[in-house]
């Protein structure tokens, strides 16, 4: 019996050993499936959330591909910018070809014109040190020049001559056809301050508004229709809520014009080039008393019609019109409540830039500069090919590519 238990232990362990040594060398090794992981593609065709028009998704640089670079050409997306000047200038404007930008350079005193290639010449060989002020007619070649001891000058870029203005005006605007001027006339006597026109020469002034007390709240803005000259801040109150207020119109015959409602303080007028509207920016309890942009009807039979917000939350001297009906303007990338009543907080906040359709009211995103920079005095070339800007922080002369 012990012998027969024997003999089937050792059969059992022969049979276990055959088959350990069958699967270790004779059967191949079996390959799992592959698990594909269930698809999460939901697009549908649009860009993702967050992402804007212009802008590429890259792979990771792991990849070994090329990230994206900032586009030459505004595209709603990160842009190139270029500095046309490598030191501070001041009062620019477009110029007479409707291409180059005028400045002036506070190191030497002259008036330079600079194209969009970085080309810069003299507007004259006259040397003009430490303007305070340039107010420069639409053409771009005369500008009345304003200097920190009262001295006044209207200055002619093409014919190279000079006439003196009485030092007690001030605060300079040009008429559409820069025969004429208007300006504060400052007397010690407040009884005796007045708004008036005069030839560009100083010569045949004539009052049209006294001003008394209320010259600072008196803004100078000639309409390019030749009716409206200034805005004054001193309409009463109206019903509505406590920030709402008048501006009165004053015209350039003494006519009674209908008052402008507006939704705020700090009033800033901007004319559309054919004079038919206006874009102003106010800071208000509407829009949590940041800058709003709003759009009014100007001619004198429709002034202050169709008023409505344009949404976008700017100064209206950070914007520039394109044509009678597209405006682009710096817009801060953020603004706080309250920002409105203090601008000079936020004077460095960087600045997007946007293009306005003034018949839509569409806002659309047109660039974002390649490096975070804020913006200020916007100008376009006729064609609507490049945008020059100041830079607020360094003082330089800048531009972005629109076409």
């Amino acid at each position: 019996m012990k012998k027969l238990l024997v003999v089937g232990l050792f059969v059992l362990s022969v049979i276990g050993i055959g088959t350990a040594l069958y699967f270790a060398f004779f059967r191949s090794a079996s390959q799992p499936e592959d698990v594909l992981p269930e698809s999460t593609d939901t697009s549908s065709g649009s860009l993702p959330e967050g992402a804007t028009g212009g802008t590429r998704l890259s792979p990771s640089a792991e990849e070994g591909e090329i990230l994206p670079t900032a586009d030459l050409v505004a595209r709603g997306g990160t842009t190139q910018v270029t500095e046309l000047t490598s030191a501070p200038v001041e009062n620019t404007a477009i110029g007479s070809s409707g291409r180059d930008v005028n400045y002036y350079d506070p190191e030497d005193g002259r008036f330079y014109a600079i194209d969009a290639s970085g080309n810069a010449v003299r507007l004259s060989d006259q040397m003009f040190p430490s303007v305070e002020s340039v107010s420069w007619n639409q053409g771009g070649d005369k500008a009345v020049l304003e200097f920190p001891d009262g001295a006044n000058i209207v200055y002619d870029f093409d014919a190279e001559k000079q006439v003196t203005l009485p030092a007690h005006w001030e605060d300079f605007a040009f008429a559409p056809g820069s025969d004429q001027i208007i300006a504060k006339s400052i007397a010690l006597d407040p009884s005796n301050r007045w708004l008036i026109t005069s030839n560009a020469d100083g010569s045949n002034a004539k009052p049209i508004q006294a001003l008394g007390d209320n010259a600072h709240k008196v803004i100078v803005s000639w309409s390019p229709n030749d009716q409206i000259v200034a805005f004054a801040d001193t309409g009463d109150p109206q019903p509505g809520g406590m920030d709402r207020k008048m501006i009165i119109p004053l015209g350039k015959n003494q006519e009674n014009f209908k008052g402008l409602i507006v939704e705020g303080y700090g009033f800033q007028p901007v004319w559309s080039p054919d004079g038919r509207r206006l874009l102003y920016s106010a800071s208000g309890s509407v829009s949590d008393l940041k800058p709003m942009l709003w759009l009014v009807d100007a001619t004198p039979g429709s002034l202050g019609d169709n008023r409505r917000s344009l949404g976008v939350n700017t100064w209206a001297d950070k914007c520039t019109f394109a044509s009678a009906s597209s405006v682009y303007c710096a817009v801060p990338a953020s603004l706080p409540n309250n920002a409105g009543l203090g601008r000079s907080l936020f004077e460095s906040t960087p600045d997007f830039l946007y293009k306005i359709d003034l018949v839509t009211g569409r806002a659309a995103l047109v660039a974002i500069p390649e490096e975070a920079r804020p913006m200020e005095r916007l100008s376009v070339s006729a064609d609507e090919s490049v945008l020059y800007f100041t830079n607020f922080d360094s003082g330089n002369l800048e531009m972005i590519r629109l076409k």
